[in-house]
């Protein structure tokens, strides 16, 4: 699908903004999940092998994530639509504003995401477990459940994001 967008549409901006802190929040994601992980789960500090596997990760696959990154993205895009720049009287530019609350909504929504423990163990499972590719695409898929339960929007890629109907 090819976006027709001009340089000043703020969802523009907000896209390059998103694409550009693509890796940085993706690993941010997984340290955080780790790190609440690690105190949430165990709060004795018991170290067994799964223990062990995780404190030792650094590098991590960070790909398997990059659907859940665009859905996300998405989401935040269709929540906050207007189209319409606001005028910034502090002397930061648009790409600027648009970077800092988009790391701060992402910050917030996966400290939120980390209560879930279908979120934690999906993130975990891709990134520092590194399964087989069939368990991979699996935790992906619980991934993008989540999020579609969380918000109640679904996200398809031809028809856009649409929101859940209640029956």
């Amino acid at each position: 699908m090819e976006y027709r967008l001009f340089p000043g549409d703020k969802n523009h901006i907000l896209k390059e903004v998103q694409q550009n802190h693509r890796e940085f929040l993706l690993y941010l994601m997984v340290e955080k999940v780790k790190n609440f992980y690690l105190s949430y789960y165990n709060p004795l500090g018991l170290v067994d092998d799964t223990i062990r596997k995780i404190q030792k990760s650094d590098q991590y696959p960070l790909e398997a994530l990059n659907i859940f990154y665009e859905h996300l993205s998405g989401i935040y895009r269709y929540q906050f639509g207007e189209v319409q720049l606001a005028f910034l009287f502090d002397g930061r530019s648009h790409y600027e504003k648009y970077s800092e609350d988009w790391t701060a909504y992402f910050k917030q929504k996966i400290t939120e995401f980390c209560f879930a423990p279908h979120f934690v163990k999906a993130v975990l499972e891709v990134t520092v477990l590194q399964p087989n590719d069939h368990v991979a695409q699996l935790a992906g898929n619980r991934m993008r459940n989540f999020l579609q339960n969380h918000f109640a929007l679904k996200v398809h890629r031809y028809k856009g994001i649409q929101t859940l109907k209640a029956s």
